[in-house]
């Protein structure tokens, strides 16, 4: 049965690493949505290029686990609202779900957005690490429940 795995973390906990790490173990298919906005010269943090190029993905997602394929998304999942349409989502269309919480420290997300940004790829871009302090008022962390499922 294909498996859609879900990577949720802020900016800097180390989604990427994750899903490169999967997509070869596994394989899967992953799909990254700063990379989309990254390549059309865009900031990944506007929410309606986000929201359309996660909606994009899913489309591609939902196809590939109807083939019977694993699918990796590290698009944050920072709502319990949000993780929970993924799953019954992913449940239609015969795929179960896995979630993955990278739950880092502050002052470890903000050293490692200030060293990611030192560094940019053509599939990053800049990411203010003082911004993570009002994004944590927006994220909720997942459920034991919603771990264990």
């Amino acid at each position: 049965m294909p498996r859609l795995h879900m990577i949720c973390g802020l900016p800097g906990s180390g989604k990427s690493t994750l899903a490169a790490k999967l997509e070869a173990e596994l394989p899967a298919l992953r799909l990254i949505p700063d990379a989309w906005i990254a390549r059309m010269n865009e900031h990944g943090h506007k929410k309606g290029k986000r929201k359309l190029v996660e909606s994009l993905q899913w489309d591609v997602a939902q196809k590939t686990l109807h083939l019977g394929l694993d699918v990796v998304l590290e698009n944050g999942f920072w709502s319990k609202q949000e993780r929970q349409q993924y799953r019954r989502q992913a449940a239609a269309v015969g795929a179960q779900t896995k979630l993955y919480f990278l739950n880092v420290s502050i002052e470890e997300l903000k050293r490692r957005l200030q060293a990611r940004n030192k560094n940019l790829s053509g599939d990053t871009f800049y990411i203010d690490p003082q911004k993570i302090d009002s994004w944590l008022v927006e994220f909720e962390p997942p459920t034991s429940d919603e771990l264990n499922d």
